[in-house]
């Protein structure tokens, strides 16, 4: 009988150390409630731009706020001077080809191809005034746009083809009187659109962020801790954390959820240890493109196609673009599953000029990794599919002019001449074209980073750990229960079981003897 009442204490004891532990962990604060308590207080603008003499003059060019802004904010044009937004370029090193300076101006993409001949179009999104050809003056403080991130209006917009130059509609003195710390106004403004249209490239970057529900991304919810761009996306001196590895080869400057959450986030030590191999994003971000499809497939080879001699396009039931004369047939996806790689944040990119094999699907940028690498987590990506002109003589990619900028000048979305965009973009990038062409099909790879959805939605276990269709099939070099069959490895652990039961079982048959020799021994 003392013994049962001494058991009932025990138990009694450690049930209760349980409930205080229990307790504990569901009042402590978890990281998301911490991000909504920190970013709740919203900070006041300490100045009040409106007020300032300088800013009431009327502004006839846009350059004239420029000089208006670094009067007073002395330094800060040499500092965005030496940013990549304004270069449009940086010094890196790349695998097999040694340090290089890569960019925008001669990294290629499998969308809308490449700047060069075409920066009245692309340019719209550089922070510059005028960036219309080669010959545009870096060197030049005025021509800095600081309204592109600093407008705070949200009247600002840039002129389409006007290559940089704000639209004429814009009152430069309203925007000027109005400007603060970058919002996702400012930096979606370019980064959503890219590539001609909302959600076009990356998938997790569209216009449903500018004012997102909880499902679409638990960070950027309006009604959450709503955090801007610029909060994990920091700058020192103009120069901002974070990578676009459609243009970036290093693992250098790079945002990651353990700034915030650390490597260790949760409760469950099995989850924690996941953490080695397997990046934040691949669990926490399911499915991308949420709200609006984001393109597939581009087909540049079906272009210039015409209806009584005149372009068209063609739209699917939904309204979103299927064919374009100037542009080609595309494909789009919505509510989509990630593809999975290893990936250690260093990359390689196709260069203008760069030979290439017909033959094979052409990789614009190779993300490395493996499972043998220290360096290497699995991460979701967005894989985009092209078919795209190449010259079959000098065997690289082709450059085209697509933009028209006056007349006769062989832009392809006016003339629908390949042979004339051909040569014209060619000669803008200085390379040979043979004046035979063709087309082929490449690869470009999107790290998925955004669209982060409630822990509740989180990828489960079984998606994973399963033989059929598991969201991780593809990713090979380790061995994963639940995926993997492994003769050896089943009949081993078929083994271990067995010899756990029959130590059970050996264990519990002793306790019985032992118990039976004592009481009969009283």
């Amino acid at each position: 009988m003392k013994r049962i009442f001494f058991g009932l204490i025990v138990f009694g004891m450690v049930l209760g150390m349980i409930m205080l532990a229990l307790h504990g962990k569901s009042t402590e604060s978890t990281p998301l409630a911490k991000l909504n308590e920190q970013y709740a207080k919203k900070t006041k603008a300490s100045v009040d731009h409106s007020m300032f003499q300088q800013l009431k003059k009327r502004f006839v060019k846009p350059q004239d706020v420029t000089a208006a802004c670094i009067s007073c904010h002395n330094g800060r044009a040499s500092e965005v001077m030496q940013s990549t937004h304004w270069n449009w370029e940086r010094t890196e090193y790349i695998a097999g080809k040694g340090i290089r300076a890569i960019g925008k101006r001669n990294v290629l993409n499998n969308y809308c191809i490449g700047i060069s001949g075409n920066q009245q179009s692309c340019n719209r999104c550089h922070i510059g005034y005028g960036y219309s050809d080669a010959s545009f003056n870096f060197s030049d403080s005025l021509n800095v746009d600081c309204l592109a991130c600093h407008d705070n209006s949200a009247t600002y917009v840039k002129a389409i083809d006007g290559a940089g130059m704000p639209d004429k509609s814009v009152d430069l003195n309203y925007v000027a009187q109005h400007v603060g710390k970058p919002d996702r106004t400012n930096c979606g403004t370019c980064h959503f659109f890219g590539g001609g249209g909302n959600n076009v490239k990356h998938g997790d970057l569209e216009q449903a962020l500018f004012d997102p529900t909880r499902d679409v991304d638990v960070h950027m919810a309006s009604a959450g801790p709503d955090m801007q761009c610029v909060d994990c996306h920091t700058a020192q001196k103009h120069q901002m954390l974070g990578k676009m590895y459609s243009v970036s080869s290093m693992n250098r400057n790079r945002v990651e959820c353990e700034h915030c959450h650390s490597a260790m986030p949760h409760a469950d030590d099995v989850l924690n240890e996941h953490t080695y191999k397997v990046a934040c994003q691949t669990c926490h971000i399911p499915i991308y493109a949420k709200v609006n499809p984001t393109k597939l497939n581009w087909d540049w080879s079906t272009a210039g196609k015409l209806k009584n001699g005149e372009p068209y396009e063609e739209k699917d039931s939904s309204g979103t673009d299927i064919y374009m004369s100037i542009k080609g047939s595309f494909k789009w996806g919505k509510q989509l599953r990630p593809d999975y790689i290893w990936f250690n944040g260093t990359a390689s990119h196709y260069l203008l000029g760069d030979t290439l094999d017909p033959l094979k699907v052409l990789e614009i940028n190779t993300l490395y990794g493996s499972y043998d690498d220290p360096d290497s987590k699995i991460y979701p990506v967005k894989i985009h599919r092209a078919k795209q002109i190449y010259d079959v003589v000098n065997k690289y990619l082709i450059q085209p002019k697509l933009v028209e900028v006056k007349a006769g000048d062989g832009g392809f979305w006016k003339e629908f001449n390949w042979e004339r965009a051909d040569e014209e973009g060619m000669k803008q990038v200085r390379l040979p074209y043979s004046g035979k062409y063709g087309f082929v099909e490449t690869e470009m790879y999107w790290p998925i980073n955004h669209m982060v959805s409630p822990k509740e939605q989180s990828v489960q276990c079984a998606e994973c750990h399963t033989r059929e269709n598991g969201r991780l099939a593809r990713v090979g070099g380790f061995y994963m229960p639940g995926r993997d069959y492994s003769t050896i490895v089943d009949r081993l652990g078929v083994g271990v079981l067995i010899l756990t039961l029959i130590g059970v079982i050996l264990h519990g048959t002793a306790r019985v003897v032992v118990y039976r020799k004592r009481k009969d021994a009283k």
